[in-house]
């Protein structure tokens, strides 16, 4: 899937913003409303200059929740958006609807999810019923952990010293993720419109070891935890003391409503995205998450959807929603994840090992190697990898990656000397071809996800210590 450059494409001018800054004002009742004015999103006003927020994929428009309107409106403007984007050769999509949306004449929706909610003025009463919940805030304070409101004025200039603190915090947090950063409604950007969101600082002493970026949900009355960034070495319980601490700020303004946002595939979704999500969870945690906005004990779960012409296919609609996430297109975004090295990669390059080993030690001769021993050692030497990377694959340590690392390299630079001076001559079809290839390009591409994933690792070592706030 290809889609057009994204850094040649013009930003919104900043009055197209500040018309949807007042439209959110009156209409913004999704959970995810105030995301719209993050940095990625192009805007398409109505006739009656309803707002929609939107990414283009190069072959759809993705929106943003539903429409910025009246909600008597919300239908008439997600057709005349359709149309429009019809006219230009794209599908429509609006990611994160919420029932409302449910009903549009001529859309159909598809569950992706379940949002937890609460008032944040009954939290007291949550943390006293929830010994487990009591128990890591206790934690936090012992700790020496305190959370404090953020001035805007600190935060929303460049170069401001607690801005720089917390965006060297977020490049650390980013570097110990399995997947690549993504775009669209999960990009992190807690320094949009300062004044109007909140920013809850965790610090211990004069170090800052975490973060909650926390914006209005107008029409709601109520707030979204948008963002919840730890050090890698916060003490247990920062988390829970930054969630408590933008509760109990709602609850002092009068706030009836609060979220956390969506737990990804959570709910009745069905069987196939079941099975994806059980899939992918060595990339994505999606029941951690679940269980973690749970353990809140929310005052209910609502449905989320993606909400899609009816004359569309679900899967489509899915497709299109991922590449907006994606940024730059499913097919890279998916090498840019293999290249990183998660688990998962580490897993199946053990496994592939396998069945390779199978195919050396019943079919691999004089043809490819000069004498039995060679043979013999190549087969033990791949057993070794096998085994130590499945042992990777189950706790990292980075001595053994280093290990695999230089012993892999050396195996494909081996490999390729094999292949040039020995194997070459002896090549005579495609299946001989296609076996020499794979004995080149596997222990190479091994070699790039290994060094990636040992340098994630160290940045994730070094975003590990709490950063100093001067």
């Amino acid at each position: 899937m290809t889609e057009p450059p994204r850094e040649t494409e013009p930003l919104p001018p900043p009055d197209a913003r500040r018309r949807v800054l007042a439209a959110l004002e009156r209409f913004g009742w999704n959970a995810t409303s105030f995301q719209t004015l993050g940095s990625e999103f192009l805007y398409w006003f109505a006739a009656d200059g309803s707002p929609v927020a939107y990414v283009d994929t190069g072959r759809a428009w993705v929106a943003a929740g539903a429409p910025i309107a009246p909600e008597a409106r919300l239908g008439d403007v997600a057709r005349e958006f359709a149309q429009a984007a019809k006219t230009l050769g794209r599908r429509v999509v609006f990611f994160a609807t919420e029932l409302r949306a449910a009903g549009w004449p001529g859309f159909a929706s598809l569950l992706i999810g379940e949002q937890p909610l609460w008032d944040p003025r009954e939290f007291e009463a949550v943390v006293s019923a929830t010994p487990s919940l009591r128990e890591q805030l206790r934690r936090a304070r012992a700790k020496g952990v305190t959370v404090t409101l953020a001035d805007p004025k600190d935060v929303a200039p460049h170069g401001a010293p607690l801005r720089q603190a917390l965006e060297k915090l977020v490049d650390a947090w980013l570097a110990t993720r399995p997947m690549p950063p993504m775009g669209f409604l999960v990009r992190v950007e807690p320094f949009t419109f300062a004044a109007e969101r909140r920013l809850f600082v965790a610090r211990r002493g004069d170090e800052l070891v975490g973060f909650a970026a926390v914006v209005p949900v107008y029409a709601r009355n109520g707030w979204f935890i948008e963002d919840l960034i730890r050090a890698s070495s916060a003490p247990n319980g920062t988390v829970e003391a930054l969630v408590a601490a933008a509760m109990n700020h709602a609850s002092a303004q009068g706030s009836d409503y609060l979220t956390l946002g969506l737990a990804p595939l959570a709910g009745g979704v069905t069987d196939t995205l079941r099975f994806f999500a059980r899939l992918g969870s060595p990339l994505y945690d999606f029941s951690g998450i679940q269980a973690f906005k749970a353990k809140f004990r929310p005052r209910e779960w609502v449905p989320i959807y993606l909400t899609y012409p009816h004359d569309e296919r679900p899967e489509t609609a899915v497709l299109d929603a991922l590449s907006a996430f994606s940024r730059r297109g499913l097919l890279r975004y998916g090498v840019e994840a293999l290249l990183r090295g998660p688990t998962i990669v580490v897993r199946v390059l053990a496994l592939l090992l396998v069945p390779w080993t199978l195919v050396m030690a019943i079919g691999g001769g004089p043809r490819w190697f000069p004498s039995p021993l060679v043979k013999w050692s190549w087969i033990a030497l791949d057993v070794v990898l096998c085994v130590a990377l499945l042992a990777l694959s189950a706790r990292w340590r980075s001595w053994l990656a280093t290990t695999l690392l230089v012993v892999i390299a050396l195996d494909a630079l081996t490999t390729l000397g094999e292949v040039l001076f020995c194997a070459v001559p002896r090549i005579d079809g495609v299946l001989a071809s296609t076996v020499v290839a794979v004995s080149v390009a596997a222990p190479a591409f091994a070699t790039v996800v290994l060094f990636n994933a040992r340098r994630r690792a160290a940045r994730a070592r070094l975003g590990a210590t709490p950063v100093a706030l001067i």
